[in-house]
C-alpha cells in the first residue's frame, strides 16, 4: 500500500529551516546560502510528434526549492526528471507555467546555474586545466579570474592533474573534471543529470561523498536526476518521486537523518522502501498458484 498522500507536506511548500519536520541540512543550507532559491509553478512541457501532435513530458508541476538545498528527482524512465532540469537549466522554455530564481523568471542558459551530465563531455584535445577554464573564457573573465581554475581543480582533488589530457583520467576523475568546469562559473545552482550513473559502485559512492562535501563548502543549491533509491536517501534533504510520463510530482519527502550518514540503519532502510513501493519496485513474496 502506499503512504497516505496528506501525511506528507504538499509539493512546493518545505517547511520553514528550523521547524519541526523540516529536512536535515535545511537550517545550515539556510544560514549559508541566501540565494539559489527555485520556484516551479504548474510548468508543463510538450514536444512536437511527427504525426502533428504533441507529446507530454511534464504536466502540471508544482515545486519549491530553498536556497541551499539539495533535492533530488527520482521517478521511472520517460517520466520528465532530465527535461525538468533542462527547464531549470533554461535550456528548454516550459509550453505553459513558469520557472522562476530568486523571484526572477528563467528565459534562458546562465552562467547562474551549472548543469552536469551522465557524461563528462571533457573537449579532449584540451588539458584538464583548459577545459575547466573554458567556461571563463567564453564570457571573458578569464584573465580576471584564471586564479579560479587551481581553486577550482584542488576543490574537486584533481590538483596535480591540470595538464594531463582527459585520455589519461579515470571515469571518476573525468567527472571530478565536469564539476570543476560547472563550479568554477560559481553558479547559484549546480543541476546534476545523472552525473555519476556510469560509474562502479565503490567510486560512485566515494563520488556522492565528494558531492556533499563541495555543496557543504560551495553553500549552493543542488538538484540532482537519479535513478537510484540509495543515492537520493544519501544525499538529498528532501526527495520529488515523479509519476510516470507525462511527469508530475507523486510525493515530496523529507529525509530527517542528520549527515554524515550511515546505510545501514534501520530508519534509511525503511525509507528506502518506502520509495521503492512508491515506485513500485518493492516486490512482493506470494505463494505460487500452484506445487509441484
Amino acid at each position: 500500500m502506499r503512504p497516505a498522500a496528506g501525511a506528507l507536506p504538499s509539493p512546493g511548500t518545505p517547511p520553514p529551516p528550523g521547524a519541526p519536520g523540516a529536512p536535515a541540512g535545511t537550517a545550515a543550507a539556510a544560514g549559508g546560502a541566501t540565494r539559489g532559491g527555485i520556484t516551479i509553478r504548474d510548468a508543463s512541457k510538450s514536444f512536437p510528434h511527427p504525426d502533428g501532435t504533441e507529446v507530454p513530458a511534464l504536466s502540471g508541476v508544482d515545486l519549491a526549492v530553498s536556497p541551499g538545498e539539495f533535492i533530488t528527482l527520482i521517478g521511472p524512465s520517460g517520466c520528465g526528471k532530465s527535461t525538468l532540469l533542462r527547464l531549470i537549466a533554461g535550456l528548454d522554455r516550459a509550453t505553459t507555467g513558469g520557472i522562476l530564481l530568486d523571484g526572477r523568471p528563467i528565459e534562458g542558459p546562465d552562467a547562474e546555474r551549472g548543469l552536469v551530465f551522465q557524461n563528462p563531455y571533457l573537449f579532449p584535445w584540451l588539458n584538464i586545466e583548459d577545459n575547466v577554464a573554458f567556461g571563463l573564457k567564453a564570457r571573458g573573465r578569464f584573465r580576471e579570474e584564471r586564479a579560479l581554475v587551481p581553486r577550482y581543480l584542488e576543490l574537486v582533488g584533481l590538483g596535480r592533474f591540470g595538464k594531463v589530457f582527459p585520455h589519461h583520467l579515470s571515469g571518476g576523475m573525468a567527472q571530478r573534471a565536469s564539476l570543476a568546469r560547472a563550479l568554477i562559473n560559481r553558479p547559484l545552482v549546480l543541476l546534476l543529470d545523472e552525473p555519476l550513473g556510469a560509474l562502479d559502485a565503490f567510486t560512485r559512492m566515494n563520488m556522492q561523498d565528494e558531492i556533499l562535501r563541495i555543496r557543504e563548502e560551495e553553500r549552493i543549491t543542488m538538484v540532482m536526476v537519479t535513478h537510484d533509491v540509495d543515492e537520493a536517501v544519501y544525499l538529498s534533504d528532501r526527495i520529488v518521486v515523479m509519476t510516470a510520463g507525462p511527469g508530475r510530482v507523486e510525493q515530496v519527502i523529507p529525509v530527517p537523518f542528520a549527515r554524515p550518514r550511515a546505510r545501514n540503519i534501520p530508519d534509511f532502510l525503511r525509507l528506502r522502501a518506502r520509495i521503492l513501493e512508491i515506485l513500485n519496485f518493492a516486490g512482493r513474496i506470494e505463494e505460487p498458484a500452484y506445487q509441484i
